[in-house]
């Protein structure tokens, strides 16, 4: 099978366009490598780009995804651990100095959860990494008599984000860091339909932020 057109198109577009704009930009980057201040574990999903959302520049965001945002508990059990791997770069050769834990409406993987999904393979990999979402689940307690399933939906999506920056506070030496404020973590919500963003506040409430022109 040949490379897909559209990336190569894509690719063309950016050539003509942004890489000129921000060809000394790379050149600073390759020279000096890069120091992002900020590190996104967002999904995996391909409506929910940080990059895109934030609008960032080349260098600005450490970003790590994966089917439904989760960080997983620290677990220094020999295996290889992806999001752990990052997460300690990121702290220990990036110097990082914020989280952003991004999670979004509509989220397949929290969709699969509730659902219970047939395994999609005999490994059932997405069966076993969404069970670190139990804890999330078992904190808000089952759908409740009468609530819309999509309300629940979102209510268990965002205890997903919370769940994963209470698991953050397990790795020790990150939870040192953010204990002495050299490192803060935030939750953030993204409204695939809307483009609305929500970030949680220190009582655990996804509060709105202001979109440009409102």
């Amino acid at each position: 099978m040949t490379f897909p057109q559209r990336l190569l198109e894509g690719y063309n577009a950016f050539t003509a366009g942004r890489l000129q704009n921000e060809q000394a930009r790379y050149n600073e980057l390759a020279q000096l490598g890069q120091s992002p201040e900020v590190m996104v574990v967002g999904c995996c999903d391909s409506r929910v780009s940080p990059e895109v959302i934030f609008d960032a520049r080349p260098g600005e965001l450490f970003v790590v995804r994966n089917v439904a945002n989760i960080i997983p508990p620290y677990s220094p059990d020999g295996q290889a651990h992806g999001v752990s791997a990052a997460l300690e770069f990121g702290i220990g050769a990036l110097r990082i100095k914020h989280i952003v834990v991004l999670g979004h409406a509509h989220c397949g993987g929290v969709k699969a959860y509730v659902h219970d999904s047939e395994p999609l393979s005999p490994g059932d990999f997405i069966g076993k990494w969404m069970q670190l979402m139990a804890p999330a689940a078992h904190k808000i307690g089952p759908i409740s008599g009468g609530e819309d399933h999509a309300d629940y939906l979102k209510r268990l999506e965002q205890a997903n984000i919370a769940n994963s920056l209470d698991n953050l506070m397990t790795f020790p030496l990150l939870a040192r860091l953010i204990e002495k404020g050299k490192v803060a973590t935030h939750g953030a919500y993204f409204g695939v339909a809307t483009g609305d963003l929500s970030v949680m506040d220190t009582t655990g409430v996804f509060k709105p932020v202001r979109r440009a022109g409102a």
